[in-house]
């Protein structure tokens, strides 16, 4: 069985064998156990990818397998990987993993939540291995349904309006991108013959300049909105703070990573000259989101708000990046979206743990808990210096790559853009440090949180998977990079042909 089915077929049985569980304790294990079996199926497929890479094996996908579906519109089941999806792939191994222990002692309809949890990542799955854009469409529009009720029936606050609110938000980018697909589609013919979906086809012809300038607005913003591009972003804040730790964890972690991978893939790769004719709308639009989610994240007291405002800023950078359309620089948006991704799963369970303790995420109510959950305080304290760019940590490396790629440019707009998102950096320490200072140091604001408990040991293997995995990126990142590097040069290549705007 080719090992991409596996990874789609492991989380479906995982379904399977939870909802055959007698109570909370069996739905949780069984979920553990089977997103356990899924990582160790990831780290397969990443030595199995590294080693064919290494034997030589340059095609463009590999792994590939294809099924026909649907023959009188010529939609295929086709799969493969390249190292980006390869990568996208273990970091949504290690979140989902990671929150499925986040969620150890939630006790409320256990079943349906584990359920829909592993629905949502197994769409992921299915997404980032997709060669097809109607069926990479499909698992999209899959990934999104579990979202409203993980949500509505799980969250806390306002969660039936802030279910809605995403769930409109986002399924207005479903038509949108709906719409740039079937523009593609549809002009996968321009010499005759039979239309097509396979993204590998597409790529080799070239689709009308004057279909792409219309269809390109429609696949970018569409899959712009589920990466909180600006103004589009609103959805994002409101749907973190009423989630749940886990739909947090693999929302911020791994869901808004879809938008960034379609946009490239899809959009830009398909679209390379409309890409680089519009560029520069989105570069502005994407440098306001850099700094105004910095700046909001200032000015909010809700752990929440705070890590989620910092991931509209994080993922304004993925797409910033992406759109200087050179290697580094394009390297740099694939490292910072599986560091983002990554560190904000982390803040996210940490969060949450606390809020399980203290019955609060206002931060003004708050404070000394380093001397009382010293493991959680310590983490947390990671997870910001990760946030604002620590060397050392995967934060550090992302941006760094992302920065010197952007300033390759020689002309004047593109470095005033990169100054002005650097300068991001300077804004996230204020925020983080604001409160690592008011939450974690000083004297006790509330003397009841002096019999608090630290992490227990599911809290444990929680938090420390995903500090291993931030550490790791940043203190060995040359492996990483260099399998981004190798799967980003036909897309860079496909750039390059056209004229620079």
């Amino acid at each position: 069985m080719n090992i991409l089915t596996l990874l789609v077929l492991i989380p479906v049985l995982t379904m399977v064998a939870v909802l055959f569980t007698k109570d909370y304790k069996g739905a949780r294990l069984a979920s553990a156990i089977g997103m356990g079996i899924e990582l160790i199926a990831t780290v397969y497929l990443v030595l199995a990818y590294l080693a064919a890479r290494k034997t030589g094996m340059m095609h463009e996908m590999l792994f590939t397998s294809d099924f026909m579906w649907y023959p009188s519109l010529n939609i295929h089941f086709a799969f493969g990987v390249d190292g980006i999806a390869v990568a996208m792939i273990g970091l949504t191994s290690i979140v989902i993993f990671a929150g499925i222990f986040a969620s150890w002692e939630l006790q409320f309809l256990t079943k349906e939540f584990f359920v829909s949890l592993i629905l949502l990542v197994t769409a992921v799955y299915g997404f980032f291995i997709s060669l097809d854009l109607f069926t990479m469409f499909l698992f999209y529009e899959l990934a999104l349904i579990p979202m409203y009720l993980l949500i509505g029936l799980w969250g806390t606050g306002p969660k039936e309006k802030s279910a809605m609110k995403l769930t409109l938000m986002l399924m207005a980018g479903s038509a949108l991108i709906m719409v740039g697909i079937l523009g593609l589609y549809y002009n996968s013919a321009p010499g005759g013959g039979p239309l097509t979906f396979n993204i590998l086809e597409i790529s080799k012809i070239s689709i009308p300049v004057a279909a792409q300038r219309f269809f390109f607005p429609f696949a970018f913003v569409g899959f712009g909105i589920l990466g909180a591009l600006f103004p589009f972003h609103t959805w994002s804040p409101d749907g973190h703070a009423s989630a749940p730790t886990a739909v947090s964890m693999l929302h911020a972690g791994v869901l808004m990573k879809l938008g960034g991978y379609g946009c490239f893939r899809v959009a830009m790769f398909l679209m390379p000259q409309a890409a680089q004719e519009m560029a520069w709308i989105f570069i502005i639009l994407t440098t306001i989101s850099v700094v105004y989610g910095a700046f909001s994240a200032i000015w909010q007291t809700d752990l929440k708000f705070i890590n989620a405002y910092s991931s509209v800023s994080h993922c304004g950078l993925v797409i910033f990046a992406l759109l200087m359309m050179n290697e580094t620089a394009m390297d740099g948006a694939i490292l910072q979206m599986i560091s983002h991704g990554l560190m904000t799963a982390l803040f996210f369970a940490l969060i949450g743990m606390i809020y399980g303790r203290t019955h609060t995420r206002d931060i003004r109510q708050m404070g000394g808990l380093m001397k009382v959950i010293p493991f959680l305080a310590v983490v947390y304290m990671i997870a910001g210096f990760a946030s604002l760019g620590l060397p050392g940590l995967s934060g550090f490396v992302a941006e760094m790559t992302v920065f010197v790629g952007s300033f390759q440019h020689q002309d004047m707009f593109h470095r005033v853009v990169t100054v002005i998102v650097a300068s991001s950096i300077v804004i996230t320490a204020v925020y983080i440090l604001k409160v690592v200072g008011i939450l974690l140091l000083g004297p006790l604001k509330d003397q009841h949180h002096a019999e608090l408990t630290d992490a227990k040991w599911y809290e444990k293997l929680s938090t420390v998977t995903l500090v291993l995995a931030v550490a790791a990126i940043g203190i060995a990142p040359l492996w990483l990079s260099d399998t981004i590097v190798a799967s980003l040069k036909p897309i860079v290549a496909r750039l390059a042909m056209v004229i620079p705007f």
